[in-house]
């Protein structure tokens, strides 16, 4: 089977695109040349034949004026004149029978008839009144050989015309044939490219959404199809690294909280004096290595949840969701955990079906409202807003807290990152909640971010709806 490259294929599509429009062109180019000459041979015919036909005209005059000096004077000198003129006419008449006008050829034939006959009469002597209608028809000729020539010149100039649009008629059905295959010839290239290059985009697309069950196949050019062949190794080589990856993050996050729950285990029971009784140095030892302890415990449980939003990420499930009524599900259950911080959560959301995955706008939405409540002073406001413009959903979480300092705009959304500003109150959270926020919203082709204000925190994430692609 023939393997052709990208570059063989346009090289081979520009090739007949020049071939079907030169070839238009070539032939417009010889029907203007044919036509230049045809025009310089009707031109080079119809002078000499105008010009022969007048001299004619003119050399009849002196024929006949000649002719009747001799009647009268019977002068040797003037019929040797006489027969110079109509030795000079009969050669114009060859010279117009040579030229191939075939419309005065007959006319010609009679004109040397008439000639022949007025020689003979001056030769047997006959009288002025004999010879006249002899010169009379030889005035007449010339006058039809006059008309003759100009309906020649006319009919020729008229056929070549007619040939001319006959040329201009098939040349423009050429060009347009030729447009149109050169238009087919983009069409089937462009095709034949395009779908390759769709499937490329696709496969690239799913490899950076960690989609790597779907193997990449593509078609088209023989150097496309390699590109394809060495996306699907990267896609298994990504699928191997990423389970591995999980597989070391599970094994690694088991072995530790193993002997985390010893350890802990451990500080309860010197806490609680179980051994025996603890000094006021020991207690304080003690309750340093129950809080290491638990932040710790917390940092390993963060880091389970992050690998899980990371697996969750790699499969999206679209449904129509109702935005108001699933935000307001969202709040109810951030109810007892607002009503302790004595906050109120307002929803300013739009009434619109959306085709979501549920699951994972679920997490993004909690994570958000835990953030915003751990981070908001007692009695304050958190405002959640849903707003579906252009294609896009997009949510939007605003607290009253001390939001997010400047040069923690660009790492907040990292794991395990708090930013420099602390709440009010102390909170025991691991840092992984924006970082599995942007990981969802990722996962369903969004994207997260962190708006600036004067106060309080202003985080946002837009979500395509999966109707435009």
């Amino acid at each position: 089977m023939i393997r052709i490259s990208f570059r063989q294929a346009m090289l081979g599509g520009f090739v007949m695109i020049v071939l079907l429009l030169g070839g238009a062109s070539l032939r417009g180019w010889l029907v203007v040349e044919h036509f230049v000459e045809q025009s310089r041979l009707n031109g080079e015919q119809a002078l000499p034949v105008a010009a022969s036909i007048q001299e004619l005209g003119e050399r009849t005059v002196d024929v006949a004026r000649s002719a009747r000096q001799f009647q009268v004077l019977h002068d040797p000198a003037i019929r040797q004149r006489f027969d110079d003129h109509l030795g000079q006419a009969l050669a114009i008449v060859d010279r117009l029978d040579a030229l191939d006008a075939k419309p005065l050829r007959s006319l010609l034939g009679d004109w040397r008839e008439r000639a022949e006959a007025l020689r003979g009469g001056l030769d047997q002597g006959l009288p002025v009144a004999e010879l006249a209608p002899v010169m009379g028809r030889l005035a007449e000729i010339n006058g039809l050989l006059k008309g003759a020539g100009q309906h020649w010149i006319d009919s020729r100039n008229s056929a070549l015309l007619g040939e001319l649009e006959a040329s201009r008629l098939r040349l423009g059905g050429q060009i347009a044939l030729a447009l149109a295959g050169a238009f087919l010839v983009v069409l089937a290239v462009g095709w034949w490219l395009v779908r390759p290059l769709r499937n490329l985009e696709q496969a690239i697309a799913r490899l950076g959404e960690k989609r790597f069950d779907e193997p990449v196949v593509v078609g088209g050019p023989a150097d496309f199809r390699q590109l394809g062949r060495q996306l699907d190794w990267l896609r298994l080589r990504l699928a191997e690294l990423e389970a591995d990856r999980e597989r070391t993050l599970r094994h690694v996050s088991h072995e530790l909280k193993t002997p985390l729950t010893a350890l802990r285990e451990g500080v309860a029971l010197l806490q609680e004096e179980v051994p025996g009784p603890l000094g006021g140095a020991q207690q304080e030892v003690v309750a340093i290595l129950r809080n290491n302890v638990m932040a710790l415990q917390r940092q390993i449980e963060g880091l389970l949840r992050l690998n899980a939003a990371a697996f969750e990420s790699s499969r999206v499930l679209r449904r129509p969701v109702a935005i108001r009524d699933f935000l307001a599900k969202a709040t109810q259950r951030r109810e007892l955990h607002s009503q302790a911080r004595q906050l109120t959560l307002r929803i300013e959301a739009t009434d619109r079906v959306v085709p979501v995955d549920a699951e994972k706008l679920a997490v993004i939405v909690d994570n958000l409202l835990s953030n915003a409540i751990d981070f908001s002073p007692e009695g304050g406001e958190i405002r959640l807003l849903a707003t579906l413009d252009n294609g896009n959903l997009r949510l939007e979480c605003v607290d009253q807290g001390p939001g997010v300092a400047e040069e923690d705009v660009e790492r907040i959304f990292e794991p395990f990152v708090q930013g420099r500003r602390k709440p009010s109150a102390p909170r025991l959270g691991s840092g992984v909640g924006l970082s599995i926020v942007r990981e969802l919203a990722r996962a369903m082709g969004g994207c997260a971010g962190v708006l600036p204000g004067p106060a309080g925190a202003h985080f946002y994430v837009e979500i395509p709806d999966g109707k435009k692609k």
